[in-house]
């Protein structure tokens, strides 16, 4: 689970840069998606440690479902732009649709990862 952290941290941190530069590097708050996926990074990282893994990965199941929680209303958004009304900004609306997608993924998968964590434990 640390490599999967690791790599949704880094795919959320080129969504970041690409929507910071396609944009035209005018908007800051295009890098949201990057900051929180530095902090998935560098909990991948600390969670290769055996004696804080369950506590770096709760802190990246918590990081993610924060920014599942601050993104997911450009799903909203983008559906409104998909059925050809007018939003104020279509990139932003991709970039926290993307966002909200990889969020909620990496959080499926690390409930999953948790039960089959509490399940070994009770077994042995």
């Amino acid at each position: 689970m640390t490599r999967l952290t690791i790599g949704f941290g880094l795919a959320l941190v080129a969504l970041g840069i690409a929507g910071y530069f396609g944009t035209g590097a005018v908007h800051p708050t295009a890098l949201i998606p990057a900051a929180v996926g530095l902090v998935l990074v560098v909990f991948g990282i600390l969670a290769r440690n055996p004696k804080v893994r369950m506590h770096a990965m709760h802190g990246a199941a918590a990081t993610a479902l924060i920014g599942f929680i601050g993104s997911v209303a450009g799903v909203g958004q983008l559906l409104r732009m998909a059925t050809g009304k007018a939003i104020k900004h279509p990139p932003a609306a991709i970039a926290r649709s993307v966002m909200a997608i990889l969020c909620l993924a990496f959080i499926a998968l690390a409930v999953r990862s948790f039960v089959a964590a509490r399940r070994a434990r009770r077994g042995a």
